[in-house]
C-alpha cells in the first residue's frame, strides 16, 4: 500500500525518483526501493513524505482515504 502511494503522489508532484531523493537527502536507491516494497521509509521519512505531497501519514500507511 504504502509503495503504490508514494510512486502515486510522487507522479502527480511531477518528481522523479532523483528529485524526491534530493529533496530527502537520500539515494534514489532508497526512493526506488519504497516503491518496489522491498523496504518502507523510517518514520522522518514518513513526516516528511507527507509535508512533501500534502498528505497526512495515515494516508500513507494506507490507515485512510485521504
Amino acid at each position: 500500500m504504502i509503495a503504490e502511494r508514494i510512486k502515486l503522489l510522487r507522479e502527480q508532484h511531477g518528481l522523479t525518483q532523483a528529485a524526491l531523493s534530493k529533496r530527502l537527502g537520500i539515494t534514489r536507491a532508497s526512493v526506488n526501493a519504497w516503491e518496489m516494497g522491498l523496504s518502507v521509509p523510517s518514520t522522518q521519512y514518513l513526516v516528511e513524505l507527507s509535508q512533501i505531497f500534502g498528505v497526512s501519514t495515515d494516508y500513507l500507511l494506507g490507515l485512510n482515504r485521504h
